[in-house]
C-alpha cells in the first residue's frame, strides 16, 4: 500500500486530458476540467467530490464513498485514502465526474 494517497491520486488525475490543479478555496488542492471542479484533496488522505444526490447515494451504497465529513446530507461525498482500494475508488468516482463534465461541455458546444 502506498503511503502517499495524495500523490497517487494526483498523478492519475493529471494524466487525464484537460485536467488542471490549483489551490482549493478551503485549503488543499482542487482538480478541474474546463474550470469545473472534479474534486479536491485535503491533506494526504481525504478526497471530496460534489455529485448529484442519486450519484452520491449510489457511491455510498456501494461502499466506495462516505457521506461528506462536514455536510453529510449534501451532495458531497468524502473518500478516505487509507488503502490502495480507497485510492482506486476515488479514481473511479473522479473518472465518472470527469466524464459527466466532459459530456456536459460537449453538449453545450453542439
Amino acid at each position: 500500500m502506498s503511503r502517499y494517497g495524495r500523490i497517487d491520486l494526483t498523478e492519475e488525475l493529471l494524466t487525464w486530458a484537460g485536467v488542471t490543479k490549483r489551490p482549493h478555496r478551503f485549503g488543499g488542492v482542487e482538480f478541474q476540467l474546463n474550470e469545473t471542479e472534479i474534486g479536491h484533496l485535503h491533506g494526504n488522505r481525504l478526497f471530496d467530490l460534489l455529485l448529484s444526490k442519486s450519484e452520491r447515494d449510489r457511491w455510498i451504497e456501494e461502499g466506495k464513498a462516505s457521506p461528506h465529513h462536514m455536510y453529510p446530507d449534501s451532495g458531497w461525498v468524502s473518500v478516505y485514502l487509507n488503502t490502495e482500494q480507497d485510492i482506486a475508488c476515488a479514481i473511479e468516482i473522479a473518472r465518472s465526474k470527469y466524464d459527466q463534465i466532459k459530456l456536459k461541455d460537449e453538449m453545450k458546444n453542439d
